[in-house]
């Protein structure tokens, strides 16, 4: 089967099984794209999924805008990935001043998973010294634990580093430099997929960013926030695939992509970069382990194999109607696997 047939096949099991409403999908290697693949409605009972309908990053959102514009900043001098909480923040409390930027890129910081800031009582312009304030769950670079909340503050402090808001410098320093004139924080467009159903209203989230925290921020935040379309992704990964040429220094690509958590059994991290090389990654089984990319929540995802440039891309609704609808991680690892094992019979 080639890779049409395969993209087609799983879209539609996915589709046929309920794993989601509605999915785009590519692959490709290098600048080449070998298959894109369109299925689904936007929302149950809605119209139809296009090329163009834009998905809820989620936490993808973390690669496409901060960790993009925080690479671009190392190298540029602005800032160093030893940089400390202490140097940006004058509130940092003891126990967080000497957490370095690396930390947070690598998830070491020790910081929760998450935490609803909209709980707290507090303003969106008092988010950072909230998080500052908050009890740490780890020591910081013992051991990954992912974490919004510590790139909420990697959002934060390169908007003190530049005086810009996150979305003006996403938009400046990494769609507009690569084409993507589609993505972006606030989505203008109505071509948007649902979200999962907002128990408030009755009604699907759509056009707004599924994650609570980021929604509380405006909409604008590291950890999620960010909408796309296959046609935006594919010209990401294929700088991804291409080793950031053009785009950042290669030395700074290599130190992004490196695996900097290899004693870690369950997550290898890079600099804001997911790993392969796990049990039951989301990759699946045969990428190898220098493969790199990110998940998002609402059920998108991108993988990079550096070793031959092969990429894919999996844009997903499946947390609509609710996010207790887990049928796309396997269907996920599955997928990877088919697309990789047949690559690799006629194009490695």
């Amino acid at each position: 089967m080639d890779m049409k047939g395969i993209l087609e096949e799983f879209l539609d099991r996915g589709i046929r099984e309920g794993c989601f409403p509605g999915a785009q999908a590519a692959c490709g290697r290098g600048d080449e794209v070998f298959a894109l693949c369109v299925k689904g409605v936007k929302e149950l009972g809605g119209s139809e999924v296009d090329a163009d309908t834009l998905f809820d990053m989620a936490s993808l959102t973390k690669l496409l805008a901060p960790t993009m514009i925080a690479l671009k900043a190392i190298d540029a001098g602005v800032i160093t990935l030893y940089d400390t909480l202490g140097y940006w923040f004058d509130g940092a409390p003891e126990d967080k001043k000497d957490i370095t930027v690396y930390q947070l890129m690598t998830h070491t910081g020790g910081f929760e998973p998450s935490f609803r800031l909209d709980k707290m009582g507090i303003r969106p312009e008092d988010a950072a010294q909230a998080i500052l304030n908050s009890k740490l769950v780890s020591k910081p670079g013992e051991k990954v634990n992912y974490s919004c909340m510590g790139y909420i503050l990697l959002g934060k402090l390169l908007e003190k580093a530049y005086g810009r808001d996150l979305k003006t410098l996403s938009d400046l320093m990494v769609f507009r430099p690569l084409g993507m004139t589609s993505t972006g924080y606030l989505p203008e467009s109505g071509n948007v997929a649902a979200t999962e159903i907002d128990p408030n209203t009755g009604k699907a989230i759509k056009g707004v960013v599924h994650d609570e925290n980021a929604r509380f921020l405006g909409g604008i935040s590291a950890n999620a926030g960010v909408f796309s379309n296959v046609k935006d992704m594919i010209l990401f990964c294929r700088m991804l695939a291409n080793k950031g040429k053009g785009f950042v220094s290669p030395a700074v690509f290599e130190k992004a992509t490196y695996c900097h958590t290899p004693d870690d059994t369950d997550s290898h991290r890079g600099l804001g970069f997911h790993l392969g090389g796990t049990e039951f990654n989301y990759m699946g089984d045969l990428f190898p382990a220098c493969s790199f990319g990110h998940t998002g929540f609402t059920g998108t995802c991108i993988a990079v194999d550096p070793t031959t440039g092969f990429w894919v891309i999996l844009l997903t609704n499946r947390v609509h109607p609710t996010r207790e609808n887990f049928g796309l991680f396997r269907l996920r690892r599955a997928l990877h696997n088919a697309l990789y094992a047949e690559a690799s019979k006629n194009l490695f």
